[in-house]
């Protein structure tokens, strides 16, 4: 095998990873959502200013991450992007998931 056929790579087969990683980022932007829509509720009728600031922060968020999981099923689907998503996003989303327990245990705390 030439040193040239060796260097080129082999056309990527996406199957159903674009579909895949779709559904994950839909799932986890539904899943923030409904904490968004729990703790507008909480901070609405225990008129708490700051939980029903944070269930708006989570319902931006929300929009961003299902925002975020189609954009990544349109790379993979057209071959140009890394497999992988980005160490920024995957933290962004840890923060955000993080966050959305926070609000939800105070919540419940304050509730």
């Amino acid at each position: 095998m030439s040193r040239r056929a060796a260097a080129r790579p082999e056309p990527r087969d996406p199957g159903l990873q674009a579909e895949r990683t779709a559904l994950a980022w839909n799932r986890t932007g539904l899943a923030v959502l409904v904490n968004a829509l729990l703790a507008l509720r909480s901070g609405w009728t225990a008129r708490e200013a700051p939980i029903t600031a944070l269930g708006f922060v989570l319902l931006l968020a929300s929009g961003a991450i299902v925002v975020y999981g189609a954009w990544r099923r349109r790379q993979l689907l057209s071959g140009r992007g890394a497999l992988a998503p980005s160490a920024h996003a995957v933290a962004a989303v840890a923060a955000v998931t993080l966050l959305a327990c926070a609000v939800e245990i105070a919540s419940a705390v304050r509730g």
